[in-house]
């Protein structure tokens, strides 16, 4: 996965706007507790069908990392010291049940909101993150060691610094390189599992134990040995976490470099997902320290 998508797609949709449109809408009725009319027997749904895997031709997990290496740029993204990204990610979609004036539940949308962003990144692990939502501009910054946000639209006029957990997930970010690359570097353990089809391509399963952290799989396409789908960190839903994974679309390529254009985040139990699209792609442009810090 390339940088700007663990950060971005798991964390700021999730911190920095949900509040937000939840605000925007009422509550969720709570649904009654169902029925049964004594001694009827309730029906139940027969277990979906496992899905078949696909044949692949069985290649060793160092095999399919070197191929991967080389399909996302190789080399090239050892030049690379700052990247910014532009695009729209998509926000506050949901379906929920509400009660009608005839006491009633009636199952509603809300449509996902395009939200402009931007998204710079800067050896070593600097970032900072803007994120456009009713013309106010909410932003991130990490430097690196210590991170602030500023949410205006949150009614917060003031920069605050990161909690506890915001900091250690900011400090295990992977950087410009991608969190897969960075585990490989790392010397992290990757092992073969399977093979599985991810939106409609035959895909190698690896699992990637890193020396520090839980073991996370990352699918890799058979034809062009990119990454397809990745297992992202779990989300807390109603006191309970959710199983979360990031599909990735529409690469293109910048510099040598492949990134995809196009992703999205599932979460396990959320009937809609999140997608994010990438509109433009700078390598290297002229970053000063300063933007990843608060202002003085």
């Amino acid at each position: 996965m390339h940088p700007i998508s663990r950060f971005l797609v798991l964390s700021a949709s999730a911190a920095m706007f949900a509040a937000a449109a939840d605000a925007a809408e009422p509550a969720p009725a709570a649904r009654p507790a169902a029925r049964h009319a004594p001694g009827k027997p309730v029906a139940v749904k027969p277990a979906a069908a496992k899905p078949v895997a696909p044949v692949l031709p069985a290649l060793p997990a160092q095999k399919i990392v070197d191929q991967y290496l080389a399909a996302r740029g190789g080399a090239a993204w050892k030049t690379v010291n700052t990247i910014s990204y532009k695009g729209k990610m998509g926000a506050g979609a949901t379906t929920y049940e509400a009660v009608t004036k005839k006491l009633t539940l009636e199952r509603r949308e809300r449509e996902e909101m395009q939200l402009p962003f931007a998204f710079e990144a800067k050896r070593p692990n600097k970032s900072r993150l803007e994120l456009t939502f009713n013309g106010q501009t909410a932003v991130q910054v990490f430097d690196g060691t210590a991170g602030y946000k500023y949410r205006p639209f949150l009614n917060r006029s003031d920069w605050e610094p990161y909690n506890a957990t915001e900091l250690e997930a900011a400090r295990a970010e992977p950087g410009i390189d991608g969190w897969l690359a960075s585990a490989v570097a790392e010397g992290a353990s990757v092992d073969a599992d399977g093979t599985e089809m991810v939106g409609g391509q035959a895909c190698y399963r690896l699992k990637v134990t890193r020396k520090a952290g839980a073991a996370r799989h990352v699918w890799i396409d058979s034809k062009t040995f990119l990454e397809a789908k990745e297992e992202g960190d779990p989300r807390k839903l109603d006191g309970r976490p959710h199983s979360v994974y990031i599909l990735l679309h529409d690469y293109q390529t910048h510099n040598g470099l492949a990134i995809a254009h196009t992703l999205e985040t599932v979460v396990q139990g959320v009937p809609k997902s999140e997608k994010m699209s990438i509109e433009s792609v700078t390598i290297n442009p002229p970053l000063d320290d300063a933007r990843f810090t608060k202002p003085r």
